[in-house]
């Protein structure tokens, strides 16, 4: 189960994996594993992730 908008919104924002973990100043492995689910990510990150996307974070949290 991955978190599939996640996934979307930074391939719209034209970002890599590497990318987006150098933006939000974490491992490629920690970016990775919210992404896939595995890891929640703190309130921060979750921010950061939000002003990047321009996406709120609940849809951005949702798991399929």
């Amino acid at each position: 189960m991955a978190r599939e908008n996640l996934k979307k919104a930074r391939r719209e924002a034209g970002l890599t994996q590497q990318q987006m973990a150098d933006k939000l100043g974490i491992s490629l492995r920690y970016y990775q594993n919210i992404e896939t689910g595995d890891r929640t990510g703190d309130f921060n990150l979750w921010d950061e992730l939000e002003d990047i996307t321009g996406i709120h974070q609940r849809k951005l949290r949702e798991i399929s």
